[in-house]
C-alpha cells in the first residue's frame, strides 16, 4: 500500500525496528527497490531530492510509485528529502508525496520551530507527513555541500521544545553522522541519542546512515531511530557499476542490458540494509 511515513515509523514503533529510506536518483531505479523490500516483507521509504524530483517529475514519481506500491503486498512511503524552498514542498504535497522534509537546520530555533509549523499545517490536512531536522548534520548530499556543513550536534531540550512546538512526524538528529561519508565510517554518539530519545517523543531518524558502522545499527534502532537514511552507497555502486558495463558495451546493443546490472546492484544492497534494520534479535526494550 501507498502510506505516509507516521504510519510506516508506527509500525517501526511496534515492532522495535527501523524503515529503510533509500535515495532514488533515477526511475529505473525504484521497482528494483521496491522489489527488495517485498521480497524482505518490510516498508521502504522511497525518497528523493528537490532536484532529482524536478528531473523525474513530482508527479511521474507520485504515480510509479502509488502504482507499485497498491498492485504488491508492500508498505511504501514517497518522501521528499532536504527541502528548504515552500514551493518545493509545496509542489510535492500537491502531486501526491506522501511525506515532505523541511530542512530548517541552519536556521534560529525559533524561525526552524514557525517554518517547520506552517509545513506541518499544510501537510496534515493533506494526509502528507513531515520529518525535520534539528542541529546540523553537514556533509554533502549528490556531490553537494550541504549549507551549514559544520556539524552541530543536536541539544535535547531543544529537541523536545521543537518537537511539541511543531507536532512533526519525526526528526532527525545530528549525533555525529554526515552526509555523503562512504569511504569510512563515523562514531556515533549513542548517549547522546539515548538522552534525547529519553525526552522526545517523536521518532527520530538517520541522516548519512551510509557512514554508520554496521554493529552500532541495533542500538540506534533500541534509542528511538525509526527512520534510517542510505543514498551515498546506492549512488556510488550505481556509477560504478554503471561504468564497468557501459564501458564494456557494443554501442548498438539495448540500454537494458546495462542498466539492469546497475539496478540489481542496488537491489542487493537495499535486500541487505533492510535485513539490518529489521532488528530481527532484539524485542522491544
Amino acid at each position: 500500500m501507498y502510506i505516509n511515513l507516521k504510519e510506516a515509523t508506527e509500525k517501526a514503533e511496534r515492532l522495535n525496528c527501523t524503515i529503510g529510506a533509500f535515495n532514488a536518483h533515477n526511475l529505473e531505479m525504484l521497482p528494483s527497490m521496491i522489489d527488495a523490500a517485498k521480497e524482505a516483507g518490510s516498508p521502504i521509504i522511497i525518497q528523493t531530492s528537490v532536484d532529482t524530483a524536478k528531473y523525474i517529475g513530482y508527479k511521474t514519481l507520485v504515480t510509479v510509485t502509488k502504482s507499485i506500491a497498491n498492485s504488491e503486498m508492500v508498505d511504501v512511503v514517497l518522501h521528499l528529502d532536504h527541502a528548504k524552498d515552500f514551493n518545493d514542498i509545496k509542489n510535492a504535497i500537491d502531486a501526491g508525496y506522501s511525506s515532505v522534509m523541511f530542512d530548517g537546520s541552519s536556521l534560529p530555533l525559533k524561525e526552524n520551530i514557525m517554518k517547520t509549523k506552517a509545513v506541518v499545517d499544510y501537510a496534515h490536512k493533506r494526509g502528507t507527513s513531515v520529518e525535520a531536522e534539528l542541529g546540523i548534520i553537514g556533509g554533502t548530499e549528490e556531490g553537494i555541500t550541504i549549507d551549514g556543513s559544520e556539524v552541530k550536534y543536536t541539544d535535547p531540550y531543544d529537541a523536545k521544545y521543537f518537537a511539541e512546538a511543531t507536532n512533526v512526524d519525526a526528526l532527525a538528529v545530528a549525533i555525529g553522522t554526515n552526509h555523503g561519508q562512504f569511504k569510512s565510517k563515523t562514531n556515533v554518539n549513542i548517549p547522546l541519542l539515548a538522552e534525547i530519545n529519553e525526552i522526545v517523543e517523536t521518532p527520530l531518524v538517520v541522516h548519512g546512515g551510509t557512514g554508520v558502522k554496521e554493529e552500532d545499527v541495533p542500538e540506534l534502532i533500541d534509542n528511538g531511530i525509526r527512520k534510517f537514511n542510505v543514498g551515498t552507497e546506492l549512488l556510488v555502486t550505481w556509477t560504478e557499476t554503471a561504468k564497468k558495463y557501459f564501458g564494456e558495451t557494443k554501442v548498438n546493443k539495448s540500454l537494458r542490458h546495462n542498466i539492469i546490472p546497475c539496478n540489481e546492484a542496488v537491489k542487493n544492497i537495499v535486500a541487505h540494509k533492510i535485513n539490518l534494520f529489521m532488528n530481527k534479535e532484539r524485542v522491544k526494550i
